[in-house]
């Protein structure tokens, strides 16, 4: 094979054999229910992506995903399990840390500062996306990672703010932009997460890296990289359940999205080594 740009331009989403240390591993993690966490199909990611910070779906559709990464204002377009990929140009460099799209039409993007970065779907593709409209520190001062478009609104996720008890709160902003008004916060209130603590553990501070909603239970899933954690939430924003993450797989789970069926997909940052995005079948209870 020729040594050219071209070849490293494809290879990416990799599909790779259904994780081989699943069977040798001694502890089996408890799993939410539908799925399966300790045995998930693995796809790779190409070395621009080792830094893969959020991931979603266009319609729900695991064929048509986005991703962007940590230092790049790049929008990568590819079709999981298949090579081929379309990278689109929408920003300078920045610390980018989660992409979802509100209302179909609109792709927006989060900066760990509380910026938010949008643009038509339908610029997608093009080599650099100049209709690019910036809402500079649109949030409250803090440090932002989780964004998720649900209903028309988009929920904001702190990681680090100034106003939360990190061991037992964490707050969520809610945006909207009715009636062609301008994007703005409209709601905004804290997740009680004092029944969180991994057995074993002291309590500890809880920092969030993605937030999705599921399509059919309508829950919440929220995982939180630093303390290797899922936690599901009803409807109203309570916690239901936790659940341990095992490191050896979720080395660093920075995104997450739902396919329209129920599959979940997390992927995780290189940490290191390479970056990859994990797969957990839905199978309704």
């Amino acid at each position: 094979m020729p040594r050219n740009k071209n070849v490293f331009a494809v290879l990416f989403f990799l599909p790779l054999f259904f994780l081989s240390c699943n069977n040798s591993k001694s502890q089996t993690y408890k799993s939410p229910p539908g799925y399966d966490i300790n045995k998930p199909e693995k796809f790779g990611v190409n070395a621009s992506l080792n830094e893969i910070s959020g991931i979603a779906f266009l319609n729900g559709n695991a064929e048509s995903a986005l991703a962007i990464e940590d230092e790049k204002g790049k929008l990568y377009q590819f079709s999981t399990g298949k090579e081929n990929t379309v990278i689109s140009k929408f920003a300078k460099k920045g610390d980018y840390e989660d992409v979802t799209i509100l209302n179909n039409n609109t792709v927006v993007v989060l900066r760990s500062e509380g910026s938010l970065l949008e643009f038509p779907v339908s610029a997608i593709g093009k080599e650099t996306i100049d209709s690019v409209k910036v809402h500079d520190s649109i949030l409250p001062p803090g440090e932002y990672e989780g964004l998720f478009a649900a209903d028309g609104k988009l929920f904001a996720l702190c990681k680090n703010c100034p106003g939360d008890k990190e061991k037992i709160e964490v707050s969520v902003f809610t945006l909207e932009q009715a009636n062609g008004a301008p994007l703005r916060v409209t709601n905004t209130f804290k997740i009680n997460i004092s029944m969180v603590q991994p057995a074993g553990e002291a309590k500890t501070k809880f920092h969030p890296s993605a937030i999705a909603k599921h399509p059919l239970t309508h829950e919440w899933f929220i995982v939180s990289s630093v303390n290797k954690l899922l936690l599901v939430l009803d409807e109203q924003w309570k916690v239901k359940d936790y659940f341990p993450l095992d490191p050896s797989l979720f080395k660093q789970p920075e995104g997450m999205a739902f396919s329209s069926n129920g599959d979940l997909y997390i992927s995780n940052e290189g940490a290191g080594g390479s970056g990859n995005i994990l797969l957990f079948r839905y199978k309704a209870q």
